[in-house]
């Protein structure tokens, strides 16, 4: 019997003995008792085993490369497994390595009379070395997953961390919270322009009361974000403008002359006309 006979024969116990073993008390996919996570869990196991038996099959001539690849695609994206420690990933891919480790030895055992020391060494050469590079490529590529996702959130966050509030159908409200870097800025700014162009905003409230300190770069963009606002239609007017941030404005020579500046909403709201677009 060929060590790939001896696998396949093994491939419907193999996740089950992997699932026996796994330590159920870890984190993210692996400590899951939802039935159907479960199932699915194993799915994935058993459809890796099933490609990788195919490295000792020498009638196989499909490429298990690429089979391996569209797996790690698969598992890189699944939404358990993105919410899984990677080292608790890796160190199943090693107790899979182990399992197989395990299963040549005994093969072996048994035909060892049949076969060389040569065919052994060559059998844990291929297992060591693949299992190498596939958790090589499945780290690499769930890195890359990994800031895709955190930029989308970064992303979703910004957005929705800065609502453009109607206070009626002629004046509107941005209030901004949290600490301004640069790219959240940007972010910011690209976002209220296209939102008050497309939504034909006339005035905009701009409060900056919630933010904590303003960096010469924020500054500046914010400086940008009034022009861009101009451009478009919509005036622009602040309030809660910290000592720290007009000081900062005022250092980087940006003139905010032109514009209504109220010490806070409440300010603002009790010194608007709400009949007029005067601001």
């Amino acid at each position: 019997m060929l060590f790939y006979d001896y696998l396949h024969e093994k491939l419907p116990s193999l996740t089950e003995e992997w699932y026996h073993g796994l330590d159920k008390t870890k984190g993210g996919v692996y400590g899951t008792c939802n039935p159907l996570e479960i199932e699915t869990l194993k799915k994935q196991n058993y459809d890796f085993h099933s490609i990788f038996i195919t490295l000792f099959d020498e009638d196989e001539d499909s490429c298990s490369d690429e089979a391996f690849q569209r797996w790690i695609d698969s598992i890189t994206s699944d939404e358990a497994h993105l919410n899984t420690a990677l080292p608790d990933i890796i160190e199943e891919f090693h107790r899979n390595q182990q399992l197989y480790l395990q299963h040549v030895e005994k093969y072996f055992y048994h035909h060892g009379d049949q076969l060389a020391f040569e065919d052994y060494a060559s059998c844990v050469q291929k297992i060591t070395d693949t299992f190498k590079d596939i958790v090589v490529a499945f780290s690499i590529k769930n890195q890359a997953k990994s800031k895709q996702l955190i930029h989308a959130q970064s992303e979703l966050i910004t957005e929705l961390s800065s609502p453009i509030i109607d206070l009626n159908e002629k004046i509107s409200l941005l209030p901004l919270v949290g600490e301004i870097d640069t790219h959240r800025a940007k972010i910011i700014f690209t976002n209220t322009i296209e939102s008050c162009a497309k939504r034909q905003i006339q005035c905009l409230l701009v409060d900056l009361s919630g933010v904590p300190i303003i960096d010469t770069m924020v500054a500046n963009e914010l400086f940008q974000l009034i022009k861009g606002l101009t451009l478009v239609g919509t005036r622009t007017s602040l309030s809660g403008v910290r000592p720290e941030i007009a000081q900062t404005a005022v250092q980087i020579g940006i003139d905010f002359s032109g514009l209504k500046i109220y010490s806070s909403i409440a300010h603002a709201l009790a010194k608007l006309d709400f009949s007029t677009i005067d601001m």
